[in-house]
């Protein structure tokens, strides 16, 4: 079956939302595929905003910086899939996306390489002092000097968090002559010649430069605290390119006031402006050494172009064909086009019985089954049907009717 045939409904009743500035790749994508209604908004929504905004929207883009809340979620009615264009989902309230039936997507990995060049630059700005001299340069102090300046090669880099990101640093960094220490609550695989450490104290207490690649949890908020700053190398410095909440930044100004933290980048904080031009405030302001960047560790051309792509296709296969692999709220499945057929998704609360009365409403009404698939995760059961396609239409009021049904809908 050729994917031109396979979508049945109107695309041009299809609205699209993306926030935040989201790359023209993304745009192109749904264009270029019929997808005529696609509006794009420069910044962040309100929540109040966003649920005006979201009611007759079928598909959602956003970035970092847009709360998905649960009243969002309940006031988008016609809501299929939120596509993050970012790495992360915990700006999506994804219990609550999961009740209501709404696909989650994002691009896990699409900025990896992005991130970790700029770790490895920061690196190099603050072991060199290069920050200090750029700055007497501009005010016409002339500063060459050695005194503090180092290499990189042969000095040691702690990785806190070795998920795609911080392996990535890793091996980077081990390339440019650097040794690497790292600690992860999970078990991974040292790449290279990494030595896996059994504590975060470990880490930073051998540490020359700590760099953090760790999720925003209750349990990683401010976990660089007052206490933890205290067990780090005297004159170490640290980056924390991974979520604003788990640095403490005033004990950070403290401990760097104090010089036992020798230099600091900061590319995300605990807030942060909506839009370009806004004001901006930091407790790290005008300190020595220290970079301050607006959470841009995955702006480059490279990556929105990896981003636009990875999850515009994944937005996609599941609008056009029911695949939800790599959602964080739809249970995954993948499924191959069957000829003759259209499909149905089917999903329901996940409670027993739901599939025996499907099979049971179809059966009582004589509609042929030529392929079902069904997969669950703690709040949701997620059916595909393939039915004869001179029955679908009746096939789809009768699931509409089935006890504890979340949503349903034909894709081709």
């Amino acid at each position: 079956m050729s994917d031109k045939n396979l979508t049945s409904y109107p695309k041009e009743k299809i609205n699209i939302l993306f926030l935040e500035n989201i790359s023209e790749v993304a745009v192109k994508q749904f264009t270029r595929a019929g997808y005529v209604n696609v509006k794009k908004i420069t910044g962040a929504l309100s929540e109040e905003e966003l649920c005006k905004a979201i009611k007759d929207i079928h598909i959602l883009g956003i970035r970092s910086k847009t709360m998905i809340t649960k009243k969002v979620l309940d006031a988008a009615a016609k809501l299929q899939a939120i596509g993050c264009f970012c790495i992360g989902v915990n700006q999506v309230d994804i219990k609550q996306a999961t009740k209501n039936g709404v696909g989650v997507f994002n691009a896990p990995y699409s900025n990896t390489r992005s991130v970790a060049e700029l770790v490895i630059g920061a690196s190099i700005m603050l072991i060199r002092k290069i920050i200090d001299k750029n700055k007497a340069a501009h005010e016409g102090v002339w500063l060459k000097e050695a005194s503090g300046s180092y290499e990189l090669r042969g000095k040691t880099l702690g990785i806190i968090g070795y998920g795609n990101i911080g392996s990535q640093v890793s091996v980077l960094a081990e390339s440019l002559g650097m040794k690497v220490i790292f600690y992860d609550i999970e078990t991974k695989l040292p790449l290279g010649n990494a030595v896996d450490k059994k504590s975060l104290k470990e880490v930073v207490g051998n540490a020359d430069i700590v760099t953090l690649h760790i999720p925003e949890l209750g349990t990683t908020k401010n976990l660089i605290n007052k206490s933890m700053l205290k067990y780090f190398k005297k004159g170490s410095i640290l980056i924390n390119y991974a979520r604003g909440e788990v640095v403490d930044l005033e004990a950070l100004r403290k401990s760097l006031l104090e010089e036992h933290i020798g230099g600091a980048a900061i590319d995300v904080f605990p807030w942060e402006p909506e839009k370009n031009g806004d004001h901006f405030e930091s407790p790290l302001q005008g300190l020595s050494n220290v970079l301050l960047t607006p959470h841009i560790g995955g702006s480059t051309q490279e990556a929105q172009q990896n981003i636009g792509d990875d999850v515009s296709n994944k937005l996609f296969l599941y609008l056009e064909k029911g695949i939800s692999t790599g959602s964080h709220s739809i249970p995954a499945l993948a499924l191959p086009a069957q000829e003759g057929t259209h499909r149905i998704l089917h999903i329901h609360a996940n409670v027993p019985g739901v599939l025996s009365e499907i099979n049971t409403q179809l059966s009582k009404h004589k509609i042929n089954i030529v392929g079902q698939y069904l997969k669950t995760n703690d709040a949701i059961g997620y059916v595909v049907l393939d039915v004869d396609k001179a029955l679908s239409k009746n096939a789809l009021e009768l699931l509409k009717r089935v006890k504890h049904t979340i949503k349903v809908r034909i894709v081709y």
